[in-house]
């Protein structure tokens, strides 16, 4: 019992990074209605940025803060540049905006700032807590415990943001209805700069995070696929909602890749290794069926 409680505590703490990636995801849906594809080359950019920086003579919190200003900048320009030209455009025709914005971060990103593998340090080791470890039998990284910590008073911030302020009423509106929502005066323009220079600061964080974790290498541009069950659980418009995916998401992999190949292959034989990779999707797929728009989605109904 006590290992399963260790496996689901390192799930637990592991879909919190997922739920980072997420939340980018959620802002720019909430404020346009569109996915974006672009959200996992974002991640790599901000972390491309900030070693590139720091290559450069910077200190950390130099180069971080530099990065920070890059991604604003980033945001700006999408929203003039792409955004402006699409207003009242479907919904597939964004989407496909940002799939051409993804392949256009990830050729930018190496040519300003190299592309060879490079760690980021954050001064948090990943190794186990020993008061923890010695008290409760159970292991929880240092730098799990830090990276959840992050997360959490991130999304806490963003939905303070959404809830209480004008900006964030005014990014629901937009999200409803574009034209309803000029026709009352709601600057369009600025409400997608400030969405996607916010998006921005959350791919800065989720780069710091995973580049310290994984080093900063292309590969960081395939954490968007792993928020796409996060997304399909908690719901495209729902901040907790990311949360709470990223919790089950993180939990499930780990414990189906411990508990799910011994069962089957006593059953079947042979090899059923590297369930984490394709487990959430599968879990993902059959929830769908269940309940389309996520836990915490709004049910769409059409009228005819």
């Amino acid at each position: 019992m006590q290992f399963f409680f260790e496996v689901a505590l390192s799930g637990l703490l592991s879909g919190l990074m997922y739920s980072l990636v997420a939340l980018g995801f959620v802002l720019i849906y909430k404020a346009s209605g569109v996915f974006n594809f672009a959200q996992g080359a974002m991640v790599y950019f901000a972390a491309l940025a900030v070693v590139g920086l720091m290559d450069k003579g910077m200190p950390m919190w130099a180069a971080v803060i530099g990065a920070f200003l890059v991604m604003i900048l980033v945001g700006l320009a999408t929203e003039r540049f792409v955004l402006r030209k699409l207003v009242n455009q479907p919904p597939i025709t964004l989407f496909m905006a940002t799939i051409g914005l993804t392949f256009f971060l990830e050729g930018l990103g190496p040519l300003l700032f190299g592309n060879e593998v490079r760690p980021i340090d954050l001064g948090i080791v990943d190794e186990p807590i020993m008061s923890v470890m010695d008290s409760i039998g159970i292991g929880i990284s240092k730098f799990d415990l830090f990276a959840s910590g992050m997360v959490v008073v991130l999304v806490a911030a963003l939905a303070l943001f959404f809830q209480k302020t004008k900006v964030g009423r005014a990014l629901r509106a937009v999200a409803d209805d574009h034209q309803a929502a000029l026709s009352l005066g709601i600057p369009l323009q600025h409400i997608w700069a400030v969405v996607w220079g916010v998006a921005g600061f959350v791919a800065l964080v989720a780069g710091l995070l995973w580049g310290s974790r994984n080093g900063v290498q292309f590969a960081l541009t395939m954490t968007a696929l792993k928020a796409l069950p996060v997304l399909i659980l908690g719901g495209f418009t729902s901040i907790p909602g990311a949360i709470v995916g990223g919790l089950i998401i993180g939990a499930s992999e780990k414990l189906a890749e411990i508990y799910i190949p011994p069962v089957m292959q006593d059953a079947f034989g042979g090899n059923f290794g590297g369930i984490e990779g394709w487990f959430p999707y599968v879990f993902a797929l059959l929830f769908l069926l269940v309940r389309p728009e996520g836990l915490f989605g709004e049910r769409h109904i059409d009228r005819v």
